[in-house]
Parts: C-alpha cells; sequence; structure tokens
C-alpha cells in the first residue's frame, strides 16, 4: 500500500502562563511559571490543539485518520514513544508555530495481528527560530481478542540510583486529557477501556510517563538537549509507577516490577 506522505500542516498558538500553571498544578507542583520564562521540556504537549467536531471524531474519541495520518482500517491508536531534539529553550506568553508532517508508515504482522508504525516529525519554531524538534511514534493495531492470553511482559531493571513513586488515580488523567486536549477514551471512560480495548482500567497517558522522566531528568542532569522515550507496557490509574534514573538512562517500573516505559536523556 502506498501514502500519501506530501501533507504538511501548520499551527500557531500562544504559549500562555495559565496553561502551564495549570500542569504544574495538575502535577502537583507550585505555579512557578511567569511571563517570559522558558518552558519546561515537554509542556509544548499542552498547546496546538487540533479540536474537531464530533462527526469527525472517531470511536476512540480522538480525531478520525485520513489527514496527516493515512487510514490504515487499523482501530486502536497507542503512542509508542518519541524522540525530541531542544535547541532553543521555547518562551512562555510567547507565540509559537508547529509545523508537522507524517514522515513514515510502516505495516507489519505481530503477534496479535497487523500493525501499523507512523511517525509524525513536529518543528515548533519561535521568533523565526527552531526551538524544538520532535519524532512521535504512533501504533495502529486490531481490535484484540479478549480471551487470548497476554505475552510476559519485560521486567524492569532495579539499580536505579535515584527513584521516586507516583501514584495516579481516575482525575489525574482527565486533568492531563484536558490539558492536553486529548480525546482517547482509553483514559477516562473505564468501560471503553476495558470491555472494548482490552484493558484491566482506566490506561495512564504515554506522554505523561514522559513528563515525568523529562522533569527527572532535568533536575538531576540540567538542561535538555534531546530525549527519547519508548513505552513497552502500559501502566493502570490504580497502579503506582516508580520513576527511575542511572546516569542518563531513566525508567518506569510497575508494582509488579514490569517496565513501563525507558527513556535516555
Amino acid at each position: 500500500m502506498i501514502f500519501d506522505l506530501s501533507q504538511t500542516t501548520s499551527q500557531s498558538d500562544v504559549l500562555d502562563v495559565a496553561r502551564s500553571q495549570a500542569m504544574q498544578i495538575a502535577l502537583g507542583h507550585d505555579p512557578s511559571l511567569q511571563d517570559g520564562d522558558p518552558l519546561p521540556p515537554f509542556f509544548h504537549q499542552l498547546y496546538f490543539w487540533n479540536p474537531q467536531p464530533p462527526n469527525a471524531l472517531g470511536r476512540d474519541g480522538h480525531p478520525k485518520v485520513g489527514g496527516l495520518v493515512p487510514d490504515m482500517g487499523l482501530p486502536r491508536r497507542m503512542w509508542a514513544g518519541g524522540r525530541l531534539m531542544f535547541d532553543h529553550p521555547l518562551v512562555v506568553s510567547s507565540s509559537a508555530t508547529r509545523v508537522s508532517r507524517c514522515e513514515s508508515v510502516t505495516r507489519k504482522q505481530g503477534r496479535t495481528g497487523s500493525l501499523a508504525f507512523v511517525t509524525l516529525h513536529h518543528e515548533i519554531w519561535q521568533n523565526d527560530t527552531l526551538c524544538l524538534t520532535e519524532w512521535q511514534d504512533l501504533v495502529y493495531r486490531e481490535d484484540p481478542d479478549l480471551d487470548a492470553p497476554q505475552p510476559a511482559p519485560a521486567m524492569a531493571d532495579m539499580d536505579e540510583e535515584e527513584r521516586t513513586e507516583v501514584t495516579f488515580d481516575a482525575t489525574v488523567l482527565f486533568r492531563y486529557s484536558a490539558l492536553t486536549f486529548n480525546g482517547h477514551r482509553i483514559h477516562y471512560d473505564q468501560p471503553y477501556a476495558q470491555d472494548v480495548e482490552g484493558y484491566s482500567g482506566l490506561v495512564v497517558h504515554g506522554p505523561l510517563l514522559a513528563q515525568y522522566l523529562m522533569l527527572m531528568a532535568t533536575r538531576s542532569l540540567g538542561d535538555l538537549t534531546e530525549f527519547s522515550f519508548r513505552a513497552t507496557s502500559p501502566l493502570m490509574h490504580f497502579e503506582a509507577a516508580t520513576f527511575c534514573r542511572k546516569g542518563r538512562k531513566l525508567w518506569v517500573r510497575g508494582p509488579d516490577g514490569r517496565l513501563c516505559m525507558t527513556a535516555t536523556a
């Protein structure tokens, strides 16, 4: 199957301080950001919304595919990982522009059926300066066989130098979904998450886990120039997560010891 990857979209937004402060509060931090401050890493997820009317949404609450992301006939979407390069800090309360394109589409046959891997490429500009380049890796899958046995997850390392525990609940997931305008129902609609997509509860956003890891890396290592992450196992809203760091390697460990996300700063 041949896909047209020539489409490019551009969105401008003001990186308003109120939304950034609301994010700080949602993460349990003091709302310290002020006009003109550098935007914390990954807080750009709060901006460049793509609101669509109800008839333009898929069954999962995301905008229907067929635009920047081609329609491959696979109903389940997952944010599998990403990579970011930080060239210049974005500034709070100033306008910025994000230019996006679909960089690649690959179809494969996995253990659970057909898979499609999509990589989106974003550049964020502010004051005619390229500040941030991001590659966003998405996976599209078939509906699950709810009776099929689940493969054993990989186990996480236990040799971290630094760790912190974070608990999540439905309120945290709702607030993050609202701040990022993420309509994916697996994060707030528990019957849908369990009965349609086969999860045991609400799914903690992969980008939310990555956000905690980036802030941990920044506190320990200083300003980031590059960060990459990969989701390996979903974390449920009723599970505590342990965020770990050893040198420039970071990861998220579930309560049963499984590896949920790995990253490099």
